[in-house]
């Protein structure tokens, strides 16, 4: 659901802005306190992941097609202030690069993918988590809910803005029924795929899972007589103890990226997504501006340029992850200070 420029007018355009700009801003605060040196690579692999997953457009019906946001997937992962950033670096290298989204359009698709998912996918899985057992596996079916959730909700954002700054005056009756009924659909692809992957991670990793922190039962030791006793505290030396590395599951990750990005996307479907196609079906499609990178080598994914969808794409994911990594190596950079008074809070 990426707007290109002219579907809103300049007053609205600039107003998503501000928006964009407010929310990015308070992210690059409050994700100080869920990044540190070990979670900065973290975050960079799952910005590059949502881009490389975004690139795959997947079939939701007769002439149309959706793909993933990524907001509820980000924020389950890596905290919601970071997956804001992690959305915003897949943006803005898609608009910058590849033309994907308009340039004027970008605090929309911010406030509408970067900021609407993320909320309210980590809401809804915080919410469901709230009435599941306490337990990693929990964040499974949470998080695809959420997900689901989070899809048909930007949709009616993003009516509401058409509604107050839109070029083109159709009925917002008939507007809201199409969005809201082809971004269900895609809504129900977005579940699938954040279960997916957050099922994989917890099956491997499950402290790396922003989300399930906190919900490990305590451990319990059986006594003789069957009876279940609480585990003593770790001594000293074993609190203390190295963490298992993070390098398996960056490689992993990597590598699932590239591939996705370098080979799976040429199978990716060529049908327009719910925006443009419910754009064509009301008669705003036209209102649409060419993009001002257009004629870029990169443009459409290469297609431009006549460069493969996959190199593309794996520069894609290059350009993300290294981005991504120096961002948040920059915000989880803090005295060890202001670390521990964060921890203790």
């Amino acid at each position: 659901m990426h707007v290109p420029d002219g579907f809103l007018n300049a007053p609205t355009s600039v107003a998503t802005g501000a928006v964009a700009a407010a929310g990015v801003a308070l992210a690059l605060r409050k994700a100080q306190d869920e990044l540190d040196e070990r979670t900065a690579p973290l975050a960079g692999l799952t910005a590059a992941f949502v881009f490389a997953v975004q690139m795959l457009n997947f079939p939701v019906g007769v002439g149309t097609s959706g793909h993933l946001m990524g907001g509820a997937l980000a924020a389950v992962l890596v905290g919601p202030w970071t997956a804001v950033l992690c959305l915003s670096v897949v943006l803005l290298v898609q608009g910058l690069l590849f033309a994907d989204g308009g340039l004027t359009a970008l605090g929309t698709n911010i406030s509408l993918i970067g900021i609407t998912t993320v909320v309210v996918g980590w809401v809804v899985t915080r919410a469901v988590l709230a009435v599941l057992p306490k337990r990693p596996a929990s964040v499974v079916p949470a998080s695809a809910i959420g997900a689901l959730v989070s899809v048909p909700v930007a949709a009616l954002v993003f009516v509401l803005l058409f509604a107050i700054g839109g070029e083109a005056s159709l009925s917002l009756g008939a507007l809201t029924a199409s969005m809201l009924g082809w971004h269900t659909l895609i809504g129900i692809g977005e579940a699938v795929i954040t279960g997916l992957t957050v099922s994989a991670v917890v099956a491997v990793r499950p402290d790396l899972v922003y989300a399930a922190r906190g919900l490990r039962a305590p451990l319990q030791l059986r006594r003789p007589d069957g009876s279940l006793v609480p585990a003593p505290e770790p001594t000293p030396a074993a609190a203390a103890a190295p963490r298992a590395s993070t390098r398996p599951l960056l490689v992993g990750g990597g590598l699932v990226a590239l591939a996705l990005a370098g080979i799976v996307s040429f199978f990716a479907s060529s049908n327009p997504d719910g925006l443009e196609y419910v754009a064509e079906g009301e008669g705003f499609l036209a209102t649409a501006r060419d993009h001002a990178f257009g004629d870029f080598a990169l443009a459409d994914y290469g297609e431009v340029g006549g460069i493969p969808v996959g190199v593309a794409g794996i520069l894609g994911v290059a350009v993300v992850v290294v981005a991504g990594v120096l961002l948040f190596r920059l915000v989880g950079r803090r005295p060890a200070a202001d670390r521990e008074e964060a921890a203790v809070r």
